[in-house]
């Protein structure tokens, strides 16, 4: 799967992959690549030192692991003032 991946899908990866609440399972649904995947993806895409970070930020949180969440993701997240009309 990973041969068929565009540039443009490697960099929304890297993406998804730092942002805190996006877990695994998310990319594997969307990109069909498993941690283990993600986590070579990473490897082969980032500096060293980048890379170093990014494992030690993401292992164990609990927010990267959808077996680990106390709570549960209902679509995405919208601000209090999303929606509001301006003037």
């Amino acid at each position: 799967m990973k041969e068929d991946l565009t540039e443009v899908d490697i960099s929304r990866i890297i993406e998804m992959a730092w942002e805190d609440r996006t877990p695994f399972d998310a990319i594997e649904a969307s990109y069909g690549l498993n941690q283990n995947q993600v986590e070579d993806l990473m490897r082969e895409n980032l500096k060293k030192n980048s890379y170093t970070l990014w494992r030690k930020r993401a292992r164990g949180r609990k927010t990267k692991h959808v077996g680990l969440r106390t709570f549960g993701v209902e679509g995405r997240h919208h601000s209090y003032d999303q929606h509001k009309h301006r003037k």
